[in-house]
This record gives C-alpha cells, structure tokens and sequence, in this order.
C-alpha cells in the first residue's frame, strides 16, 4: 500500500500517532519512514525498542504530528489562515488574553468565541465522520476510489480515479509495468495523473537526485524526460533547489 493511501485510510489513533502498524514494523504516516519490529535501535547513548523509536523519530523530523498536520495546505485541512493561527497558539498552551495580544484580536470574548466555533466544527466533524462510516455499510455501489497524493497542489475533478480506471490506464499507456517505460505520453490529464504518479513511485524517497541522475532516470521510461519531470513538479510529487541542481520526491 502506497504512503498515501496509509495516510488516508488510517484511523483517528493512527493517525494521531503518526504511524501505522503491521504485523513486521511501523511506518511514519508523514514520511513513510519504516521501523522494523524485533530491533533495538540506537539514538546517542540510549536504546530504544521500534515503537518507541517511531515515536523519536516523528519528535525528531516532524516535531509532532499536530505541527505536521497543522503545516498541511488549506485546501486538506478545511482551516482558514485565521483558524490555523489560532490552533497553533492553543496548542503552544498560550491563554486566551495572550492570543488576544499576539493576534491583535479585540477583546478576549472574541478569543472563547473562536475557541467555541472550533468546538462547533469538531462537533460536526465527528458527525459527518460517522455518517460516512455508516454509509460504507450500507452503500455497495460506492466505487473504490484512489487517495489523492498529500503533495498534490490543486484537487480537483481530475483525482476521481477508481481503482478500476487506474488499472485500465496503466495496462494502456504502461502495459509492461515501468520496466517497459511509456507506449506514448498519455492525451487527457486524468490519465497524465495515473501514470505520473506510477512514475513517482518508482522514485527512490530516501535519495536526492542531481539533475543529471533524474534525467537518465527518467530516460528510461520515456524520450521526452524533460516533459514527464515537469509534470513529476505540477502535480506536487517532485521538489528541487532553486536552481534545478537537485531534486527530490515530495513527501
């Protein structure tokens, strides 16, 4: 399963650990770090068992999954810019009269009052969550859709893409899997999605590439490399220095 869709289909325990389990690891829901169970794993002079260790590393890299989360772009989290203020300031602790002073907010009955409307959108929240899953009970004609990609700059009609279109997308323009490289570079943008995202999986996370390096990896899925790293940035799975020296996938 791709990191995203882990991200996605994660509970809400999981995804307030940041972190999924399964029978052999863990793995980080933020940067798809995987933690193998059965290792004591070493930070400095102490030794940690995997799950704890999984728990450094989300303090270590990501601070905490609140700033994680809170970091995401609006259009995941539903918050306005005023809204995100708020939580960021909630969560450091700060009372309601410093965050009256630090965002110049009127009175401090304004301040309970947006910590009320926050409650209020929990609120909903929990309920529209709860519909949802007791309409997965119920509805069969629901088609399994693909997640979104957490990078994606814009989404829009073009990521619903069901499980089945995705199949048949990658047998036409990918027939023989990445090995085979591209039949043609895909006409609609639906399917540009698909295949650029295949493409992006077979990109090694953990390694950042010189231009050179991504080039000639890129050459070997399709002649015009120069157009499918341009999409590989477009559509958020790819990032690179100022300069375009080196690159590296967006996680």
């Amino acid at each position: 399963m791709e990191n995203s869709d882990l991200f996605w289909n994660a509970s809400l325990t999981e995804m307030k650990n940041g972190y999924f389990e399964d029978q052999h690891s863990y793995t980080c829901l933020l940067c798809s770090e995987r933690i193998d169970k059965g290792i004591v794993y070493p930070d400095g002079n102490t030794l940690y068992e995997a799950e704890r260790y999984m728990r450094l590393h989300i303090e270590n890299e990501h601070h905490s999954v609140f700033d994680y989360l809170i970091g995401m772009e609006k259009r995941l989290t539903g918050l306005t810019d005023h809204q995100n203020q708020l939580l960021r300031l909630f969560y450091e602790g700060k009372g309601d009269k410093e965050v009256q002073h630090e965002m110049g907010i009127g009175s401090v009955s304004t301040v309970r009052h947006h910590r009320f409307a926050l409650k209020e959108k929990e609120r909903q929240a929990k309920i529209f969550l709860t519909m949802m899953e007791l309409l997965k009970e119920k509805d069969d004609h629901t088609p399994a859709f693909i997640p979104p990609h957490k990078t994606a700059k814009m989404i829009d009609d073009r990521y619903a893409i069901t499980e089945v279109e995705q199949q048949e997308i990658l047998k036409k323009f990918l027939p023989d899997g990445m090995s085979g490289g591209l039949t043609k570079f895909p006409p609609k943008e639906k399917q540009r999605l698909v295949v650029i995202r295949e493409i992006a999986n077979s990109i090694d996370s953990q390694t950042t590439y010189s231009e050179k390096e991504l080039n000639e990896l890129l050459k070997e899925i399709h002649d015009d490399y120069v157009l499918i790293r341009r999409y590989l940035i477009e559509y958020g799975f790819l990032d690179r220095t100022a300069d375009g020296s080196e690159y590296w996938l967006k996680n």
